[in-house]
């Protein structure tokens, strides 16, 4: 792999950077540097914003609306947005469902959905998990039974991410009971505004409300409103999976960690010199640049050798960018030492009235850290993905 950036790939990664800069609104900025909690218009105003400059869909091929940027341009523009304190752009519509519809869904259905997602017309969550099926996918229990032109659909999904705010959700649901599991499932789009559904929050271990319970009662959703063939839906769940997954490994957020620590470690230690200068602490760092850059590389190279259909070695990336995430967390907290253990959730809201004990805002460390446990459990726990790992690429 040619390690050398090109002046063509110098010059878009100084637009990027200099377009983030001028328009990133502070106060969207200041929220994410200072780990506190981004609200729904955060999220609006910035991927309206970028929209706006013709880069709602970075990821996308030109003939469905999106930039047409290669892989290293997509990985430039999510390092320097999020470097700078950017939000993600929302992975739901973009990353997840977008590039199903463009593989599986119907003419219709692209030209209906597609330009809304890159507008952001429709805030998508995902319906996968369930209460007793989350490793195990394949057993869930969601059920649709077609009555006339629609489908019905009782069931609850779980842990499903900003459901609170979401107008549709794309849902995995049974449609045959009698086929084995992976074959008789289907894949809706299922209005959020529809009777019967109810959202209930779930509060984490920072004392957030990011995840949610979903309940489907006798929910009627169109027969239109099914992805590709009726009970091909685990077939278009391994893809989404393989493009979810792919984002998982959050370079950028390492990035952006990174940075944080390092200007942590140009502070003073009790005894008056910079934590730099102590060999322990540069060695941990060092260790983690070296990581987050063996997994750029690696990143690279999977996009590279895509064809578009994102395959097991995105496993791969799933579990380094997850553990790279939590050793971040877990050497931030650290640095932050006896200032990380008070906690209070109100310290997270960007209006909050109350002192911020130790500094840089380090008593928030301790939420970045216990939130970061999830991430080697959602989008397919670590386990399940060496077993993919053993079963697809090593041939176990």
């Amino acid at each position: 792999m040619n390690l050398t950036w090109t002046d063509d790939e110098r010059r878009f990664r100084d637009e990027v950077r200099t377009f983030v800069q001028t328009h990133l609104p502070s106060d969207i900025r200041d929220k994410s540097l200072r780990q506190q909690r981004l609200e729904k218009d955060d999220y609006l105003r910035w991927h309206h914003l970028l929209n706006e400059h013709g880069w709602g869909a970075p990821t996308w091929p030109k003939e469905h609306g999106g930039t047409g940027w290669n892989p290293l341009q997509r990985l430039i523009f999510e390092v320097e947005s999020f470097r700078a304190g950017a939000p993600r752009m929302l992975p739901f519509g973009l990353t997840m469902l977008g590039p199903v519809l463009m593989k599986f869904g119907s003419a219709e259905q692209q030209a209906r959905l597609l330009p809304r997602i890159i507008r952001l017309d429709d805030w998508w969550c995902q319906g996968y998990s369930e209460p007793g099926s989350g490793s195990d996918l394949a057993s869930l229990s969601t059920k649709a039974v077609k009555d006339g032109d629609d489908y019905v659909v009782d069931g609850q999904k779980t842990w499903t991410t900003l459901a609170h705010y979401a107008d549709w959700i794309f849902c995995l649901v049974r449609t045959d009971p009698d086929a084995k599991p992976q074959r008789g499932i289907s894949l809706l789009l299922i209005d959020m505004r529809s009777p019967g559904v109810t959202v209930r929050p779930i509060r984490t271990l920072d004392g957030g409300h990011d995840v949610n319970e979903v309940w489907l009662d006798n929910v009627r959703v169109p027969v239109g409103n099914l992805v590709g063939e009726e009970n091909a839906g685990w077939t278009y769940a391994k893809y989404l999976l393989g493009h979810e997954r792919t984002g998982i490994a959050g370079l950028g957020h390492c990035r952006r960690e990174l940075d944080a620590i390092q200007a942590l470690l140009a502070g003073s230690a009790d005894d008056g010199a910079p934590l730099a200068q102590d060999p322990r602490w540069r060695d941990r760092v060092s260790r983690l640049e070296i990581d987050i850059l063996a997994l750029e590389m690696l990143l690279l190279r999977v996009a590279a050798e895509s064809d578009g259909s994102p395959g097991p070695e995105t496993s791969m990336l799933k579990i380094r960018g997850s553990e790279i995430q939590q050793d971040l967390a877990m050497l931030r907290m650290e640095l932050a030492g006896p200032d990380a253990w008070p906690y209070d959730p109100a310290w997270l809201e960007a209006d909050t009235d109350a002192d911020v004990p130790g500094p840089d805002g380090a008593a928030r460390t301790s939420a970045a850290y216990v939130d970061m446990r999830k991430t080697s459990i959602y989008g397919g726990t670590t386990e399940v993905q060496k077993n993919i790992i053993a079963r697809m690429l090593l041939g176990g």
